[in-house]
C-alpha cells in the first residue's frame, strides 16, 4: 500500500528504511536550514520541560547531562593519556 504523505513531509520516526537515502537527501542543508532546524529543537525542548506549569528537575538535568558528556568528549584525549601513566 502506498503513503499518501510526500517522503519530504514525513518526520523521521514514519520514514521507511527504503525510503531513507531519498528522505535525507531532500533535508535543507543550507546554514539557514540547519540554523531553523536547531531553532526548532530548542523551541520543542523549551516548550516540553522548560515553560511548564509544574516544572520538575528533568530539563535541567538533561541540559547538566549534556554538558558533562560534552566536556568529557572534548578531554578524552588528555584523560586517555593520564589514565595510561603510572604513578608508581
Amino acid at each position: 500500500m502506498a503513503s499518501s504523505v510526500p517522503v519530504k513531509e514525513k518526520k523521521l520516526m514514519e520514514v521507511k528504511l527504503g525510503e531513507l537515502p531519498g528522505w535525507i537527501l531532500m533535508r535543507d542543508f543550507t546554514p539557514k536550514g540547519i540554523a531553523g532546524a536547531f531553532q526548532r529543537g530548542y523551541y520543542r525542548y523549551y516548550n516540553k520541560y522548560i515553560n511548564v506549569k509544574k516544572g520538575g528537575v528533568a530539563g535541567i538535568s538533561m541540559v547538566l547531562a549534556a554538558y558533562v558528556l560534552f566536556n568529557y568528549c572534548r578531554s578524552y584525549k588528555e584523560l586517555k593519556h593520564e589514565r595510561l601513566r603510572k604513578y608508581h
